[in-house]
Order: structure tokens, then C-alpha cells, then sequence
């Protein structure tokens, strides 16, 4: 990931309490935003500074035509996590915060062994 300014991470924050969703498939978590095209930059910029995020599209679906961003994995543990964890708050956006700690509660125990993981891969 790209070294993000504060002005980075509350674009980032602001967009993801407003349009974003903090789910799972049932295995592990995820982050996903899903806008129409014309946010085409928007999801440049986003792929810019999370590299290892996934862009797919531009999908054309019952009259909608959209990209999707997702966020799954090493990306979201190591990349996208820890700027929510910084950055959202109860007082920004309390629906929001709530959503994403449900996410990070239910997935706990995915989000702990990537961090394992890497914490050992650093160590070697």
C-alpha cells in the first residue's frame, strides 16, 4: 500500500461510511463499494492507494451500469483495517462504526491469523 496523507484516509473513511459495506461471505471478511460508473476516478484513485484491492467491472445490470471494489484478505487485514481502526469512530458515523465492528467481531478470528501470519513472516 501507498503511504496515504490524512486527507487520503478521511476521503477514504468519508466515502466508505457513506456508499461502503463491511460484510463476509461467510469465510472472511470483506469490504465492498459499488458505485456507478461515473465514479470511474474515484475507483482508480482507490486501487492507486490499496493496490492489492480488487477493482472489477464496469458491470451493466438492470439498468445500472457500476463498478465494484472489493477489499478481502491481506489487503483488508493489513491495508485497509488498520485506517478504519484509526480513522472511524462512533462520532463520525455510528451506524457505520457499528457495522464495521460487527464485521470485525464476526471475523475475528480470520483477521487474527493473517496478522499472525505476517507477524511471522516478518520475523523469519
Amino acid at each position: 500500500m501507498s503511504s496515504l496523507s490524512q486527507f487520503d484516509e478521511g476521503v477514504f473513511v468519508g466515502i466508505l461510511v457513506g456508499e461502503g459495506h463491511f460484510g463476509g461471505d461467510g469465510r472472511q471478511p470483506q469490504v465492498t463499494l459499488r458505485m456507478h460508473i461515473r465514479h470511474a476516478s474515484l475507483f482508480e484513485w482507490l486501487v492507486e492507494r490499496f493496490p492489492q484491492t480488487k477493482l472489477y467491472g464496469p458491470y451493466h445490470h438492470g439498468g445500472r451500469s457500476y463498478y465494484q471494489w472489493m477489499a478481502r484478505g491481506r489487503a483488508l487485514v493489513h491495508d485497509v483495517l488498520p485506517v478504519l481502526e484509526a480513522r472511524l469512530s462512533p462520532e463520525i458515523d455510528e451506524h457505520a462504526y457499528r457495522r464495521f465492528t460487527d464485521m470485525v467481531e464476526r471475523y475475528a478470528d480470520v483477521i487474527a491469523r493473517e496478522r499472525d501470519r505476517a507477524a511471522r513472516v516478518a520475523a523469519s
